[in-house]
């Protein structure tokens, strides 16, 4: 079976620890059994197949445990030499004594090879002692060492995240002036939460060493490894603790800023809103400009609620920093931190109390428009109604009465006519003088009083007109029927003398001037000219004057002729 030898090139030893050592190991010829190590010295090492090293080992070791692992190898080679020498040396003995001398020869042993195969079992026994109790020792010194490097490497957790890690989050105080500044502070935290990531997976590595060593358990080692143990786990939480309150006293801010930067901007544009002068065409266009800015304002007012929870959460959350202090005055940075979150909500609470003030100044202008809307079109109302009024009068109150008690009954609606009338006009003065007040108040001129007002002056001129007209014309028909009446009433017991013969005339006359009057139309200050009802209403009142007066010309006719016979005889 082909052998593979390894040979031992060298090593390269710098005395001052730590050192820095190389083995290159190449391997050169083996067995099922054995590796032999060639080696600068006339003494050839031995070490089982499994122990055999395929690759270049380079590695960085104290000067102690490089010389532990070359004497390891040293010790194990030279004892498995001897071994194997002992033994041949054994065998060699044995079978010189049982198969006699070479060539046939009887042999006789000597005292000295009679004691020689004792003594070397004796040998044998001694030096496989020899080398438990020396593999005993190598293996103690070999968990002193690991507990060493565990110890070493758990120092340089405890001492870097006690000195670099805690420098770096002892420096950062501040929580941002902005949103911007916040985000910025959060960059700046996951670097350093970046680096703390290594040595947390350093600490993670030597926890499971640690705990794979207290499993193994020896009693004398176990006290040391659980205060290992506890003090590295002790300063990973506590700094995991002081990153992630860090973290979340960055994301709290940013949330306040984040709030304070959209209530900002709510601000700014209701005050944009209020900034600008409206001219709303009509009451519409306020009520929806109105509800605009009541909608705007409670969108703010929530902002403001917001940015007050998230502040006061904010500052619950500064107060906590001192905690975390270790033993440095923070006082001055918490001050500067409290003050600027004070100073935000303060600053947004002014803003809000200026828009509020602006939007009630807006909101009272608003609804003086509306009122002033609201008197322009009651106003134009009152004109339409003054002419719906005369329109009625000339077109239905065209009756003058058959009697003079009918008359009577139309003079008297005629004036609470007129009183209506009268409303209706001083209702659209005090309007119009409303819109004059409110448009001085708003510094702006009315859409219609420039126009209402003369319209509503000459409806109610050609209305008082009008009714002069109908005034004078039922006072004609009033004291023609009553005339009238007064000489047709049948009295045969009156004396003759009583009767006066001008009052026939009087009546004729007033029925005449009325019949006159109902053809004469009604001329206005523009020079129009209007007539009472339609021409067949006015013939139907003609034809009702003309009946009465003929009655009165029959009743003189019928005094006469008595008179007259009388002179005859």
């Amino acid at each position: 079976m082909p052998l593979s030898v390894l040979s031992i090139v060298g090593y390269t030893e710098v005395r001052s620890p730590p050192c820095i050592a190389a083995l290159y190991v190449n391997a050169v010829s083996t067995d099922q059994n054995y590796c032999i190590y060639e080696t600068n010295s006339d003494l050839p090492i031995f070490l089982p197949q499994k122990r055999v090293i395929k690759k270049k080992v380079c590695g960085y070791y104290s000067h102690t445990l490089f010389l532990q692992k070359c004497l390891g190898i040293f010790f194990y080679s030279f004892y498995f030499f001897l071994s194997c020498k002992g033994h041949e040396l054994l065998s060699e003995l044995q079978q010189r004594r049982f198969n006699g001398s070479e060539g046939g020869v009887a042999w006789s042993p000597m005292d000295d090879e009679l004691l020689a195969q004792p003594q070397v079992m004796k040998l044998l026994d001694s030096l496989r002692e020899q080398y438990t109790r020396y593999q005993e020792v190598c293996r103690q010194r070999s968990k002193r060492t690991q507990l060493d490097e565990i110890q070493q490497k758990v120092m340089q957790v405890v001492n870097w995240l006690e000195g670099p890690g805690s420098e770096q989050l002892r420096t950062q105080w501040g929580i941002g002036d902005s949103m911007r500044a916040s985000q910025a502070l959060q960059q700046k935290h996951e670097e350093i939460e970046s680096q703390h990531s290594e040595w947390f997976a350093v600490y993670v590595e030597l926890n499971q060493q640690i705990a794979a060593l207290l499993n193994a358990g020896d009693e004398e080692d176990l006290v040391e490894l659980k205060s290992l143990q506890q003090r590295l786990s002790d300063v990973c939480y506590r700094q995991a603790s002081q990153l992630e309150f860090r973290q979340n006293l960055l994301q709290i801010a940013l949330e306040f800023h984040g709030v304070a930067q959209e209530l900002s901007q709510q601000l700014d544009g209701l005050l944009g809103m209020l900034c600008v002068d409206v001219a709303p065409t009509d009451g519409a266009a306020i009520q929806q400009t109105l509800k605009l800015l009541e909608e705007k304002l409670k969108s703010v007012d929530t902002g403001l609620q917001g940015l007050r929870e998230k502040g006061q959460n904010l500052l619950d959350q500064i107060s906590n920093q001192a905690s975390w202090a270790y033993g440095k005055d923070v006082s001055s940075e918490n001050k500067d931190n409290v003050d600027h979150v004070q100073g935000v909500m303060e600053d947004m609470q002014l803003r809000k109390q200026r828009c509020e003030d602006m939007v009630d100044v807006r909101r009272l202008k608003m609804l003086q428009m509306v009122q002033l809307f609201k008197c322009e079109e009651d106003a134009a109302q009152a004109v339409d109604w003054l002419n719906e009024l005369l329109d009625a009068l000339l077109k239905t109150h065209i009756r003058l009465g058959d009697d003079s008690q009918e008359t009577k009954i139309l003079i008297e609606k005629h004036r609470k006519f007129v009183d209506v009338a009268q409303s209706t006009y001083d209702y659209g003065r005090q309007l119009l003088q409303a819109t004059v007040v409110l448009c001085q108040s708003l510094r702006c001129t009315s859409r219609s009083s420039g126009d209402t007002l003369p319209k509503l002056n000459r409806v109610w001129k050609q209305f008082t007109i009008t009714s002069e007209e109908r005034v004078h014309r039922l006072e004609m028909a009033l004291a023609f029927h009553s005339n009238a009446e007064k000489i047709l009433q049948e009295s045969p017991d009156l004396p003759e003398s009583a009767l006066d013969f001008e009052q026939f005339e009087e009546v004729e006359g007033v029925g005449k001037s009325l019949l006159d009057r109902l053809t004469v139309p009604v001329i206005y200050p523009d020079g129009t000219e209007q007539y009472f009802g339609s021409p067949s209403d006015m013939a139907s009142t003609a034809e009702h004057i003309r009946e009465r007066i003929k009655m009165v010309c029959l009743k003189k006719q019928q005094l006469l002729q008595p008179d007259a016979s009388i002179r005859e005889s």
